[in-house]
């Protein structure tokens, strides 16, 4: 598919897309939560650079992500980022066919900072702008370093989102279902926090589970909707479990006499930390999670008549999740999941996007947005 953008001074028709005729040279901006980044990306699956600049040490010692910190390291971290992408695809500014900027959903001072620079970028060296929805870009991670074409189920997870999208074409996507309440990012981050795991939990909670015995305590599976999902009540049944077997587990270190210690740091922690409870208890919670989602698509697969699934967002780099979905393969579905390194926040994703989706921002003007429901404008 070809569009046609026209640059911000001089208005200069620029073809941009798959029959554009020509190499196209995204650079992209990313700075939506904690991570600064600048990505510039060939044709939207080759990515020549990607950096990114992570704040996770700064926020780990308040338990999350401080907004006014977060911007304000953005604003330090920007203009490196951009020199290092450009340094490492070894191309100048002239030779960028288009601009692209995260939009939202996100922080409205991190979102700003990188849009604001992206902008900025357009207007010097006379550019199409592109403003680009992240939970697009996300779907598009798939596109780079790839050749999957639509159509397909996407999965969508990550600490804000959780939706189950069909995916009809570059330029026309539908979401059958999404959270009512809590995204599994979410609860990942809420679990972790009750069995007191340091922040960002999620990734640690999914490395303990891979000890533990994933049917050791029996959570439910929420009913709602046929494509919808709810975590609340898996959380609450995880915190009224963990107050359960607390006791026993204090109890027990006490009659061994072991001291309350982190082994790889010596500080004080949570009596339930890294204890074989724990471990099962985060078992427990994650095969509870994954059977959940993989449950949903399977249903949308089928009644949609795809043989072709997606993963995106976050919590796609989660072990189990994607040990049960590429399991799908044996059963003649076609899996694909971003590289490690693309599921989580980064400019190479929001690049993809700019180059394959038609569901893009293109007004200079456009201003940035907290919170969104669906995939479109």
């Amino acid at each position: 598919m070809k569009r046609i953008k026209k640059t911000l001074f001089s208005e200069k028709p620029i073809n941009i897309g798959e029959n554009s005729g020509y190499d196209n040279y995204i650079m992209a901006i990313e700075s939506s939560c904690d991570e600064t980044a600048c990505s510039i990306v060939k044709n939207g699956r080759e990515v020549l650079s990607n950096v990114v600049a992570s704040q996770i040490k700064t926020h780990a010692k308040y338990g999350g992500v401080i907004p006014e910190i977060a911007a304000r390291e953005h604003l330090e971290a920007i203009n490196i980022v951009i020199e290092e992408a450009f340094e490492q695809a070894h191309i100048k500014p002239q030779d960028i066919t288009a601009f692209a900027g995260t939009v939202g959903p996100g922080l409205v001072g991190s979102l700003l900072v990188g849009l604001n620079a992206a902008k900025t970028l357009s207007l010097i060296y006379d550019k199409p702008f592109i403003g680009v929805n992240h939970l697009n870009a996300h779907v598009c991670a798939n596109y780079i370093d790839t050749d999957l074409k639509p159509p397909f189920i996407a999965l969508l997870i990550s600490g804000g989102h959780t939706q189950i999208i069909e995916v009809k074409s570059h330029s026309e996507q539908n979401i059958l279902g999404e959270t009512i309440d809590d995204a599994v990012g979410e609860a990942y981050d809420k679990v972790a926090r009750l069995i007191g795991l340091p922040y960002p939990g999620g990734p640690l909670l999914d490395k303990l589970a891979k000890d533990g015995n994933r049917f050791a305590y029996k959570l439910p599976i929420s009913k709602v909707g046929e494509y919808d999902f709810s975590f609340s009540g898996l959380k609450t049944a995880v915190l009224r479990l963990v107050q359960s077997l607390e006791g026993e587990e204090v109890k027990s270190k006490k009659e061994k006499g072991k001291s309350n210690q982190d082994p790889q740091n010596h500080s004080p922690v949570h009596p339930f930390t890294y204890s074989p409870y724990t471990i099962n208890v985060c078992a427990s919670f994650q095969e509870t999670v994954s059977e959940t989602l993989l449950i949903k698509v399977k249903s949308a697969l089928k009644e949609k008549g795809y043989n072709q699934i997606v993963l995106a967002g976050g919590v796609a780099a989660n072990s189990e999740i994607r040990r049960k979905f590429f399991e799908l393969e044996n059963q003649g579905y076609k899996v694909n999941a971003p590289a490690m390194k693309y599921c989580t926040d980064n400019a190479a994703m929001v690049a993809s996007c700019a180059y394959f989706s038609t569901n893009t921002f293109d007004d200079v003007d456009v201003e940035v947005f907290s919170r969104v429901k669906g995939l479109k404008k």
